[in-house]
């Protein structure tokens, strides 16, 4: 049900074993379907040098050139590192597990395993970490410190979570999208950890929606959405409650006609998602709570089990 804390460290190994930035062979679930999700990592300016046989022809600065009469070319250093943030989802809506583990559970693991394989790819790690009353933020940078902050942050708001607690609160999926907004105007890598709980697909030009878009244009974005395998297979007998704020309802799924709305519900909230995130041009992984978080990392991005 909860994360603990040597655990999120424990998956340093896997984390490192797949790069999320490294092109995906065949067996990827991604493979295919998008030209390139990253951007080339930037080029800085270093100086000006003379030109030396086998120097890009492309680089010659013509003024210097034309000035000085010799051939000069512009040197540059490629960018070392990018800022990456793991937006990790921890609301009430993800308390929840049919079997395996917890949406919230799941949600904690992926990002732990994405802030390794960002860290040991060189790059700068952040978290953004939100349940529905606020959310907390580690600012990226690249050390081991920092990152073992950021997995701090994660397991803290993980253990906060509990039956008991309200689901209403001050923070929705806009809200977090501002915040990103603010933290990563461009040139930021972004891993959307959620079940997208608060998003819709039907059709409206929406803030959210709005949002998405300007993310998405400025930065590299890559979401995963995490899911429990009972939106792909309702059980067909049992009692469920469903609950909202302190109101509930309790279902028959032995009778026909109250299970197949729920279940056609469920996958199509699941398919609008994913259709939202097609639209705006970025990659989606679902992964499935109710299988080990680790195999489905590694299969995802065409690695070995």
């Amino acid at each position: 049900m909860y994360v603990d804390m040597s655990s999120l460290i424990t998956l340093e190994t896997p984390g490192r074993l797949m790069s999320v930035r490294c092109p995906w062979n065949r067996n990827s679930l991604l493979a295919g379907g998008h030209t390139s999700l990253f951007r080339d990592r930037g080029l800085d300016f270093e100086e000006l040098r003379h030109y030396q046989p086998g120097d890009d022809l492309r680089y010659i600065d013509r003024r210097a050139t034309a000035r000085t009469g010799q051939p000069f070319v512009r040197s540059f250093l490629e960018e070392r590192d990018r800022p990456t943030i793991v937006v990790c989802d921890q609301r009430m809506n993800m308390f929840f597990g049919s079997c395996l583990n917890f949406k919230s559970y799941t949600a904690a693991e992926l990002g732990a395993l994405l802030g390794w394989s960002a860290f040991h790819s060189g790059d700068r790690v952040g978290v953004m970490v939100f349940n529905d009353q606020r959310i907390d933020t580690v600012a990226p940078h690249r050390s081991r410190q920092r990152l073992q902050q950021c997995l701090a942050t994660i397991h803290r708001q993980n253990r906060e979570l509990h039956a008991e607690r309200g689901v209403s609160g001050a923070v929705d999926f806009d809200q977090l999208l501002a915040r990103c907004l603010n933290s990563a105007p461009h040139d930021h890598t972004i891993y959307l950890v959620s079940d997208f709980m608060g998003i819709s697909d039907k059709g409206e030009e929406t803030t959210t929606l709005r949002r998405i878009r300007r993310l998405a244009r400025h930065n590299d974005v890559l979401a995963f959405q995490v899911y429990d395998p009972i939106a792909l297979n309702l059980p067909t007998y049992g009692r469920v409650t469903l609950m909202e704020g302190e109101q509930q309802i309790s279902l028959d799924l032995g009778r026909r006609r109250m299970r197949e709305p729920i279940s056609e519900y469920l996958k199509q909230r699941l398919e609008g998602v994913q259709a939202v995130m097609r639209r705006n041009r970025i990659p989606v992984l679902p992964v499935s709570a109710g299988e080990a978080t680790v195999d489905q990392y590694l299969r995802g991005f065409g690695g070995k089990l």
